[in-house]
């Protein structure tokens, strides 16, 4: 089997070393951010129990998270209004990337443990990921580069300003 190297990876690991950290090292990167903090770690919105951020290191345009508040490792640690509120956000954000991205596809699921390729594998969290024909290439293998082609920042906004129009419209 071969193995191939991601450093983006470990960057986005060591990127959280730094006085934002929690003190306490069994809190996980996404634990505790406070929301004066959303714009800058890109977190597009909060409900009940979970909230929408985007990945700091996608692996496509427009890359997702759903993210309960609550820190467990185990699908079975969440309760039932959690996990109703993790499908919720889902089809929210799913939507959102729909009205400013269109996808033509969208992968969805969660990495549970390490092995399963959770690197943050203490808090169980749901990636969201829009797909096109074509999105993957030989940039990666051969160039060992992902090349992104949206502004982070300016999707932010177009993905916050969707996600405000789409709970508008739902609550009308």
């Amino acid at each position: 089997m071969q193995r191939m190297y991601s450093p983006w990876r470990e960057t986005y690991m060591q990127s959280f070393k730094d006085e934002k950290t929690p003190t306490d090292p069994s809190r996980s990167v996404f634990a505790d951010i406070p929301p004066e903090e959303d714009e800058e770690r890109f977190v597009l919105h909060r409900a009940e129990h979970c909230f929408i951020i985007m990945n700091l290191y996608p692996y496509n345009c427009g890359h997702l998270m759903v993210i309960p508040y609550l820190q467990t490792a185990e699908f079975s640690g969440l309760d039932a209004a959690t996990k109703l509120e993790v499908m919720e956000l889902t089809d929210l954000a799913i939507k959102a990337l729909e009205r400013t991205l269109r996808p033509q596809g969208i992968n969805f699921g969660a990495n549970l443990g390490r092995v399963a390729g959770g690197s943050v594998d203490t808090h169980i969290h749901f990636h969201i990921v829009p797909r096109w024909e074509g999105d993957t290439n030989f940039m990666p293998v051969l160039a060992d580069a992902k090349v992104l082609s949206n502004d982070m920042h300016a999707l932010y906004r177009n993905l916050k300003q969707a996600i405000g129009d789409l709970l508008e419209e739902s609550a009308d």
